[in-house]
């Protein structure tokens, strides 16, 4: 009898210790960005305005990412007939993108000196992905310390870069500069493609940059490949307002970007400028963004074949009561 009640007190205890660990991987996907040891990290585009010294002393801000590129490169050609646009206007829109790459460095310069993490991304159009890719180093010039992001908003291309030709331009940015991008993305692209990984083995790997307006992710991760989110993107002018906001960024009006990091600032600088791929849960179908053309068939011992033909493979807003958004 002693020994039965020791065995049921065990298994009690057992039952207690399982309970809160439970608890304990669920807390860190409620309000995460509570929790003063988890980074933070802000992301701006130019019309963004920003007080750094203010910025500054909020030190938990442990990186700062910049929209760099968009789309195809900028073409401004003012002579001749340039869409029924006049020359005038023609003249501001490059003069409008001068100043913007010059904003851009010089936010990179401030935000280095100041001894944050910095970052860049490239929003996904439709159009030529190496022509995009190129335009985004040529723009963010991104040094080897750097974070290189890839922003996909959805899956229509007619819209945004087809996920084909986004891991075009992944693959691209590997080539070029040995290591991959940070993949930013929503929740429902995201899933997508966690639920296509095979079609998509590149992008499914990338590290994940998820936006959510919500105060939780129960449930969501693992999702594909993915174990956690490298960073979440919580905060906008979505869900922040001067009444009610996540999370209030010094120096900055509520239509900054936030985000939280899964780690601590000193982690997080060890991860910032990875470049591999995660592992894969399944083995990664033989080519990945590739086909072989054998055109004509040659012998099989017929040495004066030439080499095979590689060519590009290019296959065929909830509002809840907490004022959080999802895509």
């Amino acid at each position: 009898m002693g020994q039965d009640r020791g065995i049921l007190i065990f298994q009690f205890l057992l039952l207690m210790l399982a309970s809160l660990a439970a608890q304990h991987a669920t807390a860190a996907d409620v309000l995460p960005w509570n929790k003063t040891d988890n980074a933070i990290v802000i992301d701006a585009y130019e019309l963004n305005t920003l007080d750094w010294e203010a910025l500054r002393s909020d030190k938990r801000i442990a990186g700062f990412i910049s929209k760099a590129s968009d789309g195809l490169p900028e073409s401004f050609d003012c002579s001749g007939d340039h869409a029924g646009d006049t020359v005038a206007h023609c003249k501001t829109m490059w003069r409008k993108y001068a100043v913007s790459r010059e904003l851009f460095q010089t936010r990179r310069l401030v935000a280095r000196a100041s001894g944050l993490l910095w970052g860049a991304y490239h929003l996904g159009r439709p159009g030529n992905p190496v022509d995009q890719a190129n335009h985004f180093l040529d723009y963010a010039t991104p040094r080897d310390d750097e974070m290189m992001i890839l922003d996909i908003e959805g899956i229509d291309p007619g819209k945004f870069m087809s996920l084909e030709d986004a891991q075009i331009f992944a693959g691209h940015i590997k080539a070029r500069t040995g290591r991959y991008p940070v993949l930013y993305t929503n929740h429902n692209t995201a899933r997508y493609i966690a639920a296509y990984h095979n079609d998509y083995p590149v992008l499914a790997r990338l590290p994940l940059w998820y936006a959510r307006y919500r105060p939780e992710i129960n449930g969501v991760f693992p999702m594909g490949n993915w174990d956690n989110y490298l960073l979440w993107q919580f905060s906008s002018g979505a869900n922040c307002s001067k009444r009610r906001c996540p999370y209030r960024v010094p120096g900055a009006l509520t239509d900054i970007d936030v985000n939280v990091a899964a780690m601590n600032r000193a982690d997080l600088a060890r991860v910032w400028a990875q470049g591999n791929l995660l592992p894969a849960r399944e083995p990664d179908p033989p080519l990945i963004l590739a086909k072989i053309e054998m055109e004509p068939k040659f012998a099989a011992k017929d040495t004066t074949a030439p080499d095979p033909i590689t060519t590009s493979s290019v296959p065929k807003r909830e509002i809840n009561t907490l004022n959080y958004q999802d895509f």
